[in-house]
């Protein structure tokens, strides 16, 4: 990771032809980015001056990585990739403070902006392609023992065009270079306009890590368990030596002789550590313990010296384990879609393909109890699908053929989930034909691994406290323990017992479990989360869910079931139901809003069969308040009665207004409708809350979360009566985009808040959010790079499971830190006033172990129950 405190990023603004900074695009993407946690401006530079006028983000790696900017501006339309590459991959596990050591020496590389590696091995670079290209970069992590697969040759999709700025950043300012450029200090990329960038923009390269090696992988004569045996001989060898000087079986110097061979067996690894950290130019726990051997051997106790090393290389090679199973835990996800699928070719055979050789369009035929091999849609037949190993969900659901293959195929994320399926999901009873909706590298369950593996390098806020402290406290400790080789000077004492206390105080003064104590309970809780479809996107989001004092929800689609139906229509004076229907129809026909879905599905059942519809032109969608169009040469406005009196006109007749009030008082979502002067009457929309939402809104109470709140563009009443319904205790209705991110602002200003919403239309208010948690994120690109946390499934009971997930996680974090912590400040007092090193490395020693074993009680976490709800426990997936 960068060593600097803040990094600034300005993006070329390119508008398409329209210059004007004030781009609806632009203003999007300052309003996503702006108060998002970790970046602390957003705002246009330049604007009207002679240069281009650029996006300027000022960002603290150590809370948002590059990574995560860059997949928010993607969700916006833009690309930040144009000058930033990224590689990710993984290598062998590793303890704690060698994935520490690995990161700074890649952090140092030239050109590399961020760079973080977690003790599950997996590795994620940000390199400015201005100052070094891919690769140079590769040659460089090959020679630091990082082997990676050869570079793809094929070209990059961000554009063609490098800029040369460098984005390198200096303590407490912004980015800048030695080298003169012209706009020195500045990152550049271009900004597109398709709302739908994808954001694969960057390098990615996911070598397989078992291929992969380096200069702390813990292979040798015995493989991954070399560590691990070396440890249990250096233990036999002590176990032998003690009993032969116990019993006097042997001359003392047999028994030597076994402690010798435990200081071989035991200090091996922990001495290649060590040497490593002198190259490294630091001075790690690795080197304190091997000095603390020494220096028993220096003074004869060969028997505590080897105990020393045996218990401290049991230790690391427990924690290499530990680590290796919440590793394991996330990898099993990727295991789960097949390897070959039965493609139906257009003459009616098959051929069984390997699954990565799958395009778009294929259509494959799924056997009953088979695995689904790609994301697609059912074109033909009916089962239910057992979609827990990416939704989390326990039940199976029901899928059904598409009307229009095409038509899905162009949009596949709006076709609804009774047709879509996903990769690694298990059919059930009867066989299908899926089409191919996105290639294997694309699918979900691709998406899902990758993101969860590059949250594995996300540091939370309690690591970056945890690595702060332990720069202090080490460099402490080393003063206080050369201070202590003097205490012969004020009390009278020989050498050799001055020197044994120090070395104890070495001993105890380790802080080995604090330096695991935090990152074995993140990764744990990850893995926990995803295998119950809930996507977190590393420590800081899943600490941070814990600790949420109120959590705003969007209405429809979130709290509703999404799916209005048209329930009321009261025609105005010297208008009829049929005229106000059939008028309606014709232009809501060209919308695709739910609510105007609701009312063509609704009028179409009351209204007679061949009923003509008047021309329509010029549609146009009013943001937040209707549509207007002309008809048969009138204007005519469908929308909320606040709209009329913004547009001006005819006022509304007292009739329609009773009739549109009385209809809001019954919870109802209200639009007249006005042709020309004449008000042809009010169309009353009904959506459902969700059957699962009262019981949730009560879990989260008994979870402690204060405050409930519905911010909703539906007008007052009807956010008031949904919000009673489901129990929320408050509702802010009439609100645009623009004023949902008001409203989250207010609300973070009384505490931390989350926002809960589909990850499209909620992105602003997410991103400014404490926590952006986005549902019904299986399938959806935008929801998975907006969201902090993504519900998989469209199921808002997953939200209680995760609140719940993340408090465990937080009183585990607190338990290992006061284990840790409280160890420490014991043994040292203890050790100074006699204790001898063997006890002080046994407690220490274990100390390490119980912070490990008590993180990976997370992977068991079974979630809970509330009220009349069952709040998702562990789905039955191969990582479980």
């Amino acid at each position: 990771m960068a060593k600097a405190e803040k990094i600034r990023l300005d993006i070329p603004v390119l508008l398409s032809g329209v210059e004007d900074v004030k781009d609806l695009c632009v203003a999007r993407l300052i309003s996503l980015l702006s108060g998002r946690n970790g970046i602390s401006e957003v705002h246009v530079a330049n604007a009207g001056g002679s240069q281009p006028p650029q996006l300027c983000i000022h960002y603290r790696p150590d809370t948002i990585s590059l990574q995560r900017v860059r997949e928010l501006a993607a969700s916006s339309g833009a690309e930040l990739g144009e000058r930033f590459a990224h590689l990710a991959f993984h290598t062998s596990t590793q303890h704690a403070r060698a994935a520490r050591r690995l990161s700074d020496k890649i952090s140092a590389l030239q050109g590399v902006v961020e760079a973080e590696v977690s003790t599950t091995g997996s590795v994620r670079i940000e390199f400015d392609r201005s100052l070094v290209d891919e690769a140079k970069v590769r040659s460089e992590l090959e020679m630091l023992g990082l082997p990676l697969k050869p570079a793809s040759s094929a070209p990059a999709k961000h554009g063609e065009g490098v800029h040369s700025h460098d984005g390198r950043a200096h303590e407490g300012g912004h980015a800048h270079d030695d080298a003169p450029t012209p706009h020195q200090g500045h990152a550049h990329a271009e900004h597109g306009h398709d709302d739908h960038a994808d954001g694969k923009d960057h390098d990615h390269d996911h070598a397989d890590h078992a291929g992969a090696g380096h200069a702390h992988d813990h292979g040798g004569p015995f493989g991954e368990k070399s560590e691990l045996i070396f440890a249990l001989l250096a233990g036999l060898m002590v176990l032998i030596g003690w009993l032969l000087a116990w019993r006097d079986l042997a001359p003392e110097l047999v028994s030597k002789g076994f402690y010798v061979a435990a200081y071989v067996f035991g200090g091996y690894y922990t001495l290649k550590e060590a040497i490593e950290n002198i190259r490294a130019k630091r001075f790690e726990i690795d080197t304190l313990m091997l000095v603390a051997a020494a220096g028993a051997a220096a003074l004869g106790q060969w028997a505590e010296g080897g105990l020393l090393l045996f218990l401290f290389s049991l230790g690391h090679s427990l924690e290499h384990y530990a680590m290796g199973r919440a590793r394991k835990a996330i990898e099993a996800l990727a295991k789960l879609a097949p390897e070959t699928a039965l493609v139906k070719r257009p003459d009616g055979s098959t051929e069984q393909v390997a699954v990565a050789q799958l395009v778009v369009g294929d259509v494959v035929l799924v056997k009953p109890n088979e695995r689904l091999p790609a994301d697609g849609f059912v074109v033909r037949g009916e089962s239910s699908v057992n979609q827990a190993p990416v939704t989390g969900e326990s039940v199976p659901v029901d899928k059904r053929p598409v009307d229009d293959p095409q038509a899905a195929l162009r949009a596949f994320e709006k076709v609804a989930a009774l047709h879509k399926v996903f990769a690694g999901t298990i059919n059930g009873p009867g066989a299908i034909e899926v089409m191919v909706a996105r290639a294997s590298t694309e699918s979900t369950m691709a998406r899902v691994v990758k993101l969860v593996t590059e949250a594995q390098t996300q540091r939370s806020p309690t690591q970056n406290f945890t690595d702060k402290f332990e720069r202090i406290f080490v460099p402490v400790i080393l003063i206080g323990v050369v201070l202590l080789l003097f205490a012969g000077f004020v009390i009278d004492e020989p050498f050799s017992t001055t020197f044994y206390r120090a070395m104890a105080v070495l001993v105890a003064a380790s802080p080995c479990a604090l330096a695991i104590s935090v990152p074995s309970a993140v990764l744990s809780g990850v893995a926990r989360a995803g295998r119950s479809g809930v996507l977190v996107k590393g420590g800081g989001p899943l600490e941070n869910l814990g600790t949420l004092t109120a959590i705003a929800f969007d209405k429809t689609g979130t709290l509703t079931e999404g799916k209005p139906r048209l329930t009321d229509v009261v025609a105005g004076p010297g208008s009829s139901e049929s005229e106000l229907l059939t008028v309606a129809v014709a232009v809501e026909r060209h919308s695709d809003h739910p609510l105007a879905s609701a009312i063509v599905e609704g009028a179409q059942k009351r209204l007679t069969s061949g009923s003509p519809e008047p021309g329509v032109e010029s549609v146009q969608s009013i943001t937040g308040r209707g549509v207007s169009a002309r008809v048969a040469g009138e204007m005519l406005h469908v929308g909320k009665a606040a709209m009329f009196s913004e547009i001006g006109g005819a006022p509304m007749p007292p009739e329609v207004a009773r009739a549109n009030e009385a209809l809001i008082a019954q919870g109802r979502t209200t639009m007249v409708v006005r042709l020309g002067e004449r008000y042809l009457g009010v169309l009353g929309v009904m959506d459902t809350p969700r059957p699962a939402a009262a019981c949730v809104m009560r879990a989260l109470k008994e979870l402690g979360i204060e405050r409930l709140i519905m911010i909703s563009g539906d007008n007052q009443r009807v956010a008031e009566a949904v919000a009673l319904s489901v129990g929320l205790t408050e509702a802010q209705g009439d609100l645009m985009p623009e004023h949902k991110v008001d409203a989250i602002k207010k609300l973070l200003e009384k505490g931390r808040v989350a926002m809960v919403g589909d990850g499209v239309n909620d992105a602003p208010a997410m991103a400014n959010a404490t926590v952006g948690i986005a549902m019904g994120a299986a399938g959806s690109d935008v929801a998975l790079e907006t969201a902090d946390v993504a519900l998989m499934a469209d199921d808002l009971s997953q939200l209680p499971f995760a609140v719940a997930l993340s408090r465990r996680t937080a009183r585990v974090i607190r338990q290992n830190l006061w284990v840790s912590l409280g160890v420490v400040a014991v043994l040292i007092p203890a050790t100074i006033f006699g204790l001898n090193i063997g006890t002080a490395v046994l407690f220490h020693e274990g100390s390490t172990l119980l912070v490990v074993v008590n993180a990976l009680r997370l992977l068991a976490f079974e979630g809970v129950h509330s009220v009349g709800a069952v709040v998702p426990q562990a789905a039955p997936t191969a990582a479980s």
